[in-house]
């Protein structure tokens, strides 16, 4: 027997107005299947933001912690030097692990109603 035969043996070639009812019961799923990968492109993007911000910022204090040992001259000063660029760098983390948690609140929502969401809205 042929391949051919063998296909058309197994799965049924509709005809009629029967034809377009698979289609129709497939858009609940594709629709969820396109918000699905809407939201995963949207973390990549987010993702790629957070790495690209972190880098910046922890350049930035790294360039500041360098420039305040070079001025300072005694052990008053690098004290004082260690304990402002710590309090910076402890500042830095605070704000990052809120953006990142307040991200992640989000998140939850949208993988929540992903599929709880209307087809077509």
């Amino acid at each position: 027997m042929s391949e051919s035969a063998e296909l058309n043996d197994i799965v049924p070639n509709p005809s009629g107005p029967n034809a377009v009812v698979p289609m129709a019961d497939a858009r609940p799923g594709m629709d969820a299947f396109f918000r699905a990968q809407s939201l995963f492109l949207e973390e990549i993007v987010f993702a790629a933001n957070e790495m690209l911000d972190r880098t910046r910022t922890e350049t930035h204090l790294f360039a500041e912690f360098i420039s305040r040992l070079a001025a300072s001259h005694s052990v008053k000063d690098w004290g004082s030097m260690f304990r402002d660029c710590g309090q910076h760098q402890l500042d830095f983390i605070r704000r990052d692990c809120e953006r990142v948690f307040k991200h992640g609140g989000g998140i939850i929502e949208k993988a929540a109603n992903l599929f709880n969401a209307r087809p077509g809205g």
